[in-house]
């Protein structure tokens, strides 16, 4: 997938889905913005595989997305480029708690999940807007932006309720900033089912996170837990000029999860 050289920020992108998507672009000589918030020696690890895998450069940035002011920072690291092609919208968090247990989960732990999940993405819509716009009239064509949400936020299933709707509320914001950025900038969704990271680990433990590998390749019709990279590859398709009909599309990919 060609990207020749386009100027691509990836929030959340020191590990993980946020990773193989900056390597996938990188091997095209991107231009890259690495983010994280708190792991920065797996970001600078990331950023040095980039590099080594042909980014054309590479800049580590740490920021919060849930604090305006850090995602002005974030993107203004890619000023110096002159425009984006693309902005994606991958760092989240979550809370792991069974949907029925109503009691352990707060109105602070909503706020939470919303601020990460949800406002993060808007904000950093809003600080990246002009040199999107910026972009798309270099180009002649629309940038783009990618929200990665989860099929948590369609069928409400997921790590918690407050996650699953952080990302419903994700979902419906891309149809709103699809048609409110238009014609020059492009927003869609991705919305991965299980995805074979650490995240379950962090959240659950080594052997519960097992479990859930486990009993969702037994559920799901294809069989298998999807990989970062499997996912990668299509934000990166909804990042790139290959999708460039594409705006206000949330995009399920979750191994046929969502068939029962």
């Amino acid at each position: 997938m060609a990207t020749n050289g386009l100027n691509v920020i990836v929030t959340g992108s020191a590990s993980g889905l946020g990773a193989a998507t900056a390597k996938i672009l990188a091997r095209d000589g991107a231009r890259l913005v690495i983010n994280y918030s708190s792991s920065q020696a797996d970001a600078e690890t990331t950023a040095e595989e980039c590099r080594k895998l042909g980014a054309a450069e590479v800049v580590v940035v740490q920021g919060d997305v849930s604090k305006d002011d850090d995602c002005k920072r974030i993107v203004d690291a890619a000023a110096k480029w002159g425009g984006l092609d693309a902005l994606i919208n991958n760092a989240g968090i979550t809370k792991h708690v069974a949907h029925h247990l109503l009691d352990q989960l707060s109105a602070e732990d909503f706020q939470r999940l919303y601020a990460v999940n949800t406002i993060g993405p808007y904000q950093m819509v809003r600080a990246a807007r002009s040199l999107l716009s910026a972009g798309a009239k270099a180009a002649g064509r629309a940038s783009a932006v990618v929200n990665v949400s989860s099929v948590a936020g369609i069928s409400g299933v997921g790590s918690s309720i407050a996650y699953a709707a952080s990302k419903g509320a994700l979902n419906t914001m891309t149809l709103s900033l699809s048609r409110a950025l238009a014609p020059a900038i492009r927003v869609n969704a991705i919305c991965p089912g299980y995805i074979d990271t650490p995240w379950f680990t962090k959240g659950r433990g080594a052997e519960e996170a097992k479990q859930v590998r486990d009993m969702v390749v037994a559920k799901v019709p294809l069989k298998i837990a999807s990989s970062p990279e499997d996912i990668a590859e299509l934000v990166c398709f909804l990042a790139t000029p290959k999708s460039n009909s594409m705006t206000g599309e949330m995009v399920r990919m979750d191994a046929g999860m969502h068939l029962g």
